[in-house]
C-alpha cells in the first residue's frame, strides 16, 4: 500500500549569522501536526563568518552556498528551487535573525495542509512592536494597504518574509527583483491565480538590527520603485493602456481649449503652445497603446514559457 507521507523544509537564508543562527535552529519545532518529516535547509550567502560551521555543529540537514553575497531575494529563489529538488511538500521561510517565533511554523503550515491556501503569509502584531519607531509603523501598515490595492490580496503584512509555500506555489514563483521577494511573490501569485492567506504569528525581541531596510526614506524609495516595476511586469496592458488614456485625455482637453480660443479670440497663435503640447500627448498616448498590444504579447510569451519551466522543475 502506497503511503503519502508529508515533507517540511524549513529554509533559512544567512549571511553573517554565526550569532543568531543557534537561537533560531534551538527554537523550531521537532513535531507538527500533518507533517511527517521536517528538514532544515541553509541558504548561505557568500558569508565570510562561521555560519557555515554553526549549521554543521548544529546538524541541520542541507547547505547550499553562494560564492558572493547575492541578496535576500535571490538567496530565497536559491532557497525555493533548492527545497523543490530535495522533494519538498510545503516549504517555510524563516530568518536566521530569529525575529520569527518559530513555534508559529505549524500555523503556517495548516491552510496549507487543508488546501485552504497555495502561500501564507505570517502577520505580525505590528503595533506591539516595541522595536518599531510610530512612522516604521505607519510605512508598514500603508505598504500593505497599497500592496493590497495593487494586487487585490487580503494581506495584513505584506513586508513579513515568514511564509509557507505548497510545492504548487514554489515551482509556479519566479524572483526577479535583487532587493526582496515579500511584495513580488504577492502579486505574482495573485498573477498565476495561487491563494494567499494571512495568519497571526509571534515575534521576539532584535537580536540585531534589519540589514534589509537601511532607513526609512531608503525603505520608501525602493518599496515604490518595486511595486511600479512588478505593476508594469505583471500588469502591462492595464499599465499602459491606462497611461494611454491619461495622456489622450489631456491631450485632447488642451485641443479642445486650443479650439475655443481659437473660435472667441482674436489673438489664437498666442495659444499655440497648447496645440504643441496636445500633438505631443495625442502621439505619446497612440503610442502606449501600441506598447501596451506589445506588452500583452510578451506577457503570454512569457506565461508559455513558464508554463514550460514549471514541467522541468517538477520533474524532480
Amino acid at each position: 500500500m502506497y503511503i503519502l507521507i508529508m515533507k517540511l523544509i524549513i529554509q533559512i537564508p544567512c549571511y553573517n549569522e554565526e550569532k543568531t543562527l543557534p537561537v533560531t535552529l534551538s527554537s523550531i519545532p521537532k513535531t507538527i501536526k500533518g507533517i511527517d518529516e521536517i528538514e532544515i535547509l541553509i541558504i548561505n550567502d557568500g558569508s565570510i563568518d562561521k555560519t557555515i560551521e554553526v549549521a554543521k555543529e548544529n546538524n541541520v540537514h542541507h547547505i547550499v552556498s553562494h560564492t558572493k553575497n547575492m541578496g535576500l531575494a535571490r538567496t530565497f529563489a536559491t532557497g525555493l528551487k533548492k527545497c523543490v529538488e530535495l522533494g519538498a511538500d510545503v516549504i517555510v521561510n524563516l530568518d536566521a535573525d530569529n525575529q520569527y517565533k518559530a513555534c508559529d511554523i505549524e500555523k503556517l503550515v495548516e491552510p496549507i495542509l487543508n488546501k485552504e491556501a497555495d502561500i501564507v503569509i505570517g502577520a505580525r502584531p505590528i503595533e506591539k512592536i516595541q522595536s518599531f519607531s510610530p512612522l516604521k509603523k505607519m510605512l508598514q501598515k500603508t505598504g500593505s494597504l497599497v500592496m493590497r490595492m495593487i494586487s487585490g490580496a487580503d494581506v495584513d503584512d505584506a513586508p513579513s518574509g515568514f511564509r509557507a509555500f505548497s510545492k504548487e506555489a514554489a515551482l509556479r514563483i519566479n524572483i526577479f527583483d535583487n532587493y526582496t521577494y515579500t511584495m513580488e511573490t504577492i502579486i505574482q501569485a495573485q498573477y498565476k491565480g495561487l491563494l494567499i492567506k494571512s495568519v497571526p504569528i509571534g515575534v521576539n525581541e532584535d537580536l540585531r538590527p534589519s540589514r534589509l531596510v537601511k532607513s526609512n526614506f531608503d525603505y520608501i524609495k525602493r518599496s515604490v520603485f518595486t511595486m511600479m516595476r512588478f505593476i508594469i511586469i505583471y500588469r502591462p496592458f492595464r499599465f499602459f493602456i491606462r497611461l494611454s488614456f491619461f495622456l489622450l485625455f489631456f491631450g485632447v482637453l488642451l485641443g479642445l481649449r486650443f479650439l475655443y480660443f481659437y473660435v472667441t479670440s482674436s489673438n489664437a497663435a498666442g495659444h499655440v503652445q497648447s496645440l504643441i503640447l496636445c500633438a505631443i500627448l495625442m502621439i505619446m498616448g497612440i503610442q502606449s497603446m501600441f506598447f501596451a498590444v506589445i506588452a500583452d504579447l510578451l506577457a503570454i510569451n512569457r506565461k508559455l514559457i513558464e508554463d514550460i519551466q514549471i514541467k522541468v522543475k517538477d520533474k524532480y
